[in-house]
């Protein structure tokens, strides 16, 4: 598997030259970042080079078409996904994310049908360039409430759903933190083919009731309650080789962005030591 970060977690970094740049130095692989903004600022050639140098590749981008609102919001996020998808085709990265609100102030039935449509249409255009679409099911309680009508959480919901949209580029985004606030456990794991996982993020858990955890909360690996050695087993016994990429939600922090590197790379040494 791929040990790869997004930002999320780092602190303040100053230009994706220093976040490319710090990763490799604490034997990162990936690193999630706007592949448009990295050729944009460094030209196509400059941004191959620029990763090519350091040994990093770009494991993700954000999916930006907002899809969850208005069909005209929909529409004019649309124009920009082309430009972003051959940016990304040009940098060798194959994968897009998007969440998954589990609840939401819409009627549900309309809701679904429209999302089912859009995700559709996306998982279209980027396949058209060899990038695949993952979905990411969001497990917090909390969340399930915040809006009037209950969506999916579950990672069952989410490949049911993969079924309903009918394009086979679309995938699982498995985060470690959703995964916990399910009640899931390793073993859960192993129901799956490695081909319905496209990305992973992995991060902790504090010593709370899974009901009581906040999205917004999170520890670095190896720091909290959650199994990721055995989550992590379960992802390499049914051949997942993917990238396995931090994302730490959490409040501001009085450490620096090197000495959060140093947490996240002890971090992965830690869960991934036993593998």
């Amino acid at each position: 598997m791929i040990r790869g970060l997004t930002k999320a977690g780092l602190g303040e970094i100053s230009s994706n030259e220093e976040y490319i740049r710090t990763a490799s130095q604490f034997g990162f692989q990936s690193v999630d970042l706007n592949p448009l903004e990295l050729v944009q600022e460094y030209g196509k050639e400059g941004a191959i080079e620029l990763l090519e140098n350091h040994g990093v590749m770009i494991g993700s981008f954000g999916l930006e078409v907002d899809w969850r609102t208005t069909e005209a919001s929909f529409l004019e996020g649309m124009k920009s996904l082309i430009e972003m998808a051959e940016a990304a085709a040009a940098l060798n990265c194959t994968t897009c994310c998007t969440y998954i609100l589990p609840s939401t102030d819409l009627p549900v039935a309309p809701f679904m049908i429209a999302a089912t449509r859009r995700l559709r249409l996306c998982a279209d255009i980027l396949g058209a360039y060899g990038i695949s679409l993952a979905l990411e099911f969001v497990g917090p309680h909390h969340l399930r409430t915040q809006w009037a009508n209950p969506t999916i959480w579950t990672m069952e919901d989410t490949l049911e759903w993969m079924e309903a949209i009918k394009v086979r580029n679309v995938g699982l985004l498995l985060d470690s933190y959703h995964f916990h606030t399910n009640g899931l456990n390793p073993e859960d794991l192993l129901k799956l083919k490695p081909e319905q996982i496209t990305y992973v993020h992995i991060n902790d858990a504090k010593p709370l009731p899974i009901e009581k955890l906040l999205d917004s909360d999170r520890l670095y690996p190896g720091e909290g309650t959650i199994d990721l050695i055995g989550f992590l087993r379960s992802l390499k016994k049914i051949g997942y080789t993917g990238v396995v990429a931090q994302e730490v939600l959490a409040p501001a922090s009085s450490e620096s962005s090197l000495e959060l590197f140093v947490r996240s790379q002890t971090g992965f040494d830690k869960v991934f030591a036993s593998l």
